[in-house]
């Protein structure tokens, strides 16, 4: 009977500290495309998400489009959404990026919208007597004021793309995804396992990020708790 192998790896074992040390740099580089297509999928959907959302709340009437057409866009299963864009971008990293900042417009919008037609209108009544003009309005007191609804859609769009980046495996864009889809093809516990806990923990580093951003952006809100 022969003995069984030392080596965590060859035992294909799920918990394995000598996968971390000899894939390090694969790890990393996962992680980093992880980060930057979650990074400037958000970024692009809350430059989109901003206009969007004071056009619906300034005009009634493209409230009910703007709101209808990105909850439209968030029920498109995500290969059916890649598959639709792929025509224009073709196997590269922007169809992954278009995708997500699609997905992330219905949760920003959304967010941010409900921020802006929270904000008391005997404040606006009051700018206005100020000589306040409707940009600077927009800018010192409706979006400040709006920020608590804006950073919780933020905060879920965010987490929400960590996790959809990994789909991004089928077309080889989908960071620490590229890891998990191949260990389970070859049954690689300890990549598989590797690849899933560092998307939970850039899930939960980013949310605990905005988190803070929030907290510092805001701190009348802080003030009132006290």
């Amino acid at each position: 009977m022969t003995a069984p192998p030392d080596d965590c790896l060859a035992r294909n074992e799920w918990l394995c500290g000598e996968y971390l040390s000899t894939r390090r740099e694969i790890l990393l580089d996962a992680v980093l495309q992880h980060l930057q297509l979650t990074g400037v999928s958000v970024l692009l959907g809350l430059v989109l998400a901003v206009p969007l959302a004071v056009a619906a709340r300034r005009w009634r009437g493209a409230a009910g489009p703007v709101l209808g057409v990105t909850t439209v866009l968030y029920t498109i299963p995500s290969l059916a959404m890649f598959s639709l864009l792929l025509p224009v971008y073709g196997l590269s990293a922007w169809l992954v990026i278009a995708g997500l900042v699609l997905y992330s417009l219905t949760l920003l919008v959304r967010n941010i919208l409900a921020g802006l037609r929270a904000v008391p209108e005997e404040t606006r009544q009051a700018a206005r007597g100020m000589g306040y003009g409707p940009v600077r309005l927009l800018l010192a007191v409706e979006l400040p004021l709006a920020l608590p609804a804006a950073m919780a859609g933020l905060r879920i769009a965010t987490v929400s793309a960590v996790s959809l980046v990994t789909i991004g495996a089928i077309v080889g864009y989908g960071g620490l995804g590229n890891l998990i889809y191949s260990g389970m093809n070859t049954y690689f516990k300890a990549q598989v396992l590797a690849a899933s806990v560092l998307c939970v923990v850039i899930a939960v580093a980013a949310d605990v990020l905005l988190l803070g951003v929030q907290r510092v952006l805001t701190p009348w809100l802080r003030e009132a708790r006290a």
